[in-house]
């Protein structure tokens, strides 16, 4: 039995989803390669800025698939897989599709063009979600329809545009995403609610974040760091949303080094940044629901605490649901 052409494709976005707020300021991109006989190769997704791209690691997996040569397991930069398959493959590649969510790129950056390789490993067919809009990167479909291969797009454009709505969002202007954690009971109050898998998580998103913004009564209540500290990664800016100016200082969010800390009463500040999180509950969310793209929910299968969102009133289409440990994460869109 043939298998849909869009069951791989949403593999491929599935997959890229779980890295979404890791990549800044490269999109979330999957891949997934299949063989001859519809067999699965590989399914992987970008995970890092700098780091092979989707399609790079999609192929280095396929390769060892199909000729159990794991000396291509050992490489990590993008650069020696690239140069090690371009040597190695003696024609591995030439009954295998790709399943790519983005347009492969057609230049040369920090990592070398994936359509480039795509047409000198002999690869004949491939299918993409969505054409790259960015400039720069695009018109991978044409370099390699000139070399031959059979490029196609699925029938998963809009899937594949929810993926890439914050690269797009974050060249186009900014992107902002609106990140809490509730449990069951939709309370966000009463100490820790997420597990160490989501707030490790959430930590790797600070880490390549320019901004995070987060309300002055939370600061005071909580006293918290905002750093990125489980994942030994870097602290954003903070913009405190207050009326009032005056904190403990003690605080530990303003002694964290190389950031800086403002205290403002608007949103003037972000027109400074790209990619912002916001980190709340419900009187944040309000405050803010209007300027958000995303919202992104830690879920937490227990109850308790007093208050948060039990007197919310808004409706989301889900994206994107994956369980991180214990906590189920929602990445949303606001129905407005």
């Amino acid at each position: 039995m043939l298998i849909d052409d869009d069951f791989f494709i949403s593999l491929a976005i599935k997959e890229a989803w779980k890295y979404q707020g890791l990549t800044y300021p490269n999109p979330a991109v999957g891949c997934v390669a299949v063989g001859a006989n519809q067999e699965l190769l590989a399914i992987e997704a970008h995970k890092r800025a700098g780091m092979p791209h989707a399609e790079v690691l999609a192929l280095q997996s396929a390769y060892f698939k199909l000729t159990n040569d794991s000396k291509i397991l050992e490489l990590v930069e993008s650069s020696e897989i690239h140069n090690y398959l371009l040597v190695n493959h003696n024609n591995c590649f030439k009954n295998i599709s790709l399943y790519t969510t983005l347009e492969p790129c057609s230049h040369v950056g920090k990592t070398p063009s994936c359509a480039s390789l795509i047409c000198s490993l002999g690869i004949r067919q491939v299918f993409v979600g969505v054409r790259d809009a960015n400039i720069i990167a695009s018109d991978g479909a044409s370099m390699m329809r000139e070399s031959g291969v059979d490029v196609k797009y699925t029938s998963l454009q809009r899937e594949a545009e929810d993926l890439i709505l914050p690269f797009k969002r974050f060249n186009e202007d900014q992107f902002i995403f609106f990140k809490w954690a509730q449990r069951l009971n939709a309370t966000t109050d009463a100490g820790t609610i997420s597990s160490q898998s989501s707030r490790r998580k959430v930590h790797a998103m600070r880490d390549v974040c320019d901004l995070l913004i987060i309300g002055g009564n939370t600061v005071r209540e909580d006293r918290p760091t905002l750093d990125a500290r489980l994942v030994d990664g870097k602290a954003p800016d903070v913009l405190i949303l207050s009326r009032g100016v005056e904190f403990d200082k003690n605080i530990p969010l303003f002694s964290v080094p190389s950031r800086d800390v403002y205290i403002e009463d608007s949103f003037d500040k972000i027109k400074n940044y790209k990619n912002i999180m916001i980190e709340g509950s419900y009187n944040m969310f309000e405050l803010t629901k209007d300027i958000v793209d995303l919202h992104l929910c830690f879920l937490s299968p227990t109850m308790g605490g007093k208050s948060g969102f039990t007197d919310a009133d808004a409706s989301f289409e889900i994206l994107y649901t994956n369980q991180e440990d214990k906590d189920i994460m929602l990445w949303m869109k606001r129905e407005i």
